[in-house]
C-alpha cells in the first residue's frame, strides 16, 4: 500500500502523459511528459516535463510525481 499523500505510478508509462500542477507557477499549469531520462542500463531515473502553456521544460525525478500534493495526474 501507497504512504499517504503518493500514488503508485508505472514509470515505463510516464512518457506522454498528463499533469496538472497543483500550485501553478508563472501561469504554467499543465504539463505533458515529453521523454524519460534513463541511465546505461536502461532504468528511468527522471522525466522532462513541458509546460504545455509555454513549451518550457523542466526534469525532475520521476517519483516527484507520486506526490499528491505537488502534482495531479491528468489536466483538470
Amino acid at each position: 500500500m501507497s504512504p499517504p499523500g503518493k500514488r503508485r505510478l508505472n514509470p515505463r508509462k510516464l512518457l506522454l502523459s498528463k499533469w496538472t500542477a497543483a500550485q501553478p507557477q508563472n501561469r504554467e499549469r499543465h504539463f505533458l511528459v515529453t521523454e524519460l531520462i534513463r541511465d546505461e542500463q536502461d532504468n528511468i531515473l527522471g522525466v522532462e516535463l513541458q509546460a504545455v502553456l509555454t513549451q518550457r521544460s523542466q526534469q525532475l525525478d520521476w517519483r516527484q510525481l507520486q506526490d499528491c500534493e505537488r502534482w495531479l495526474q491528468g489536466w483538470r
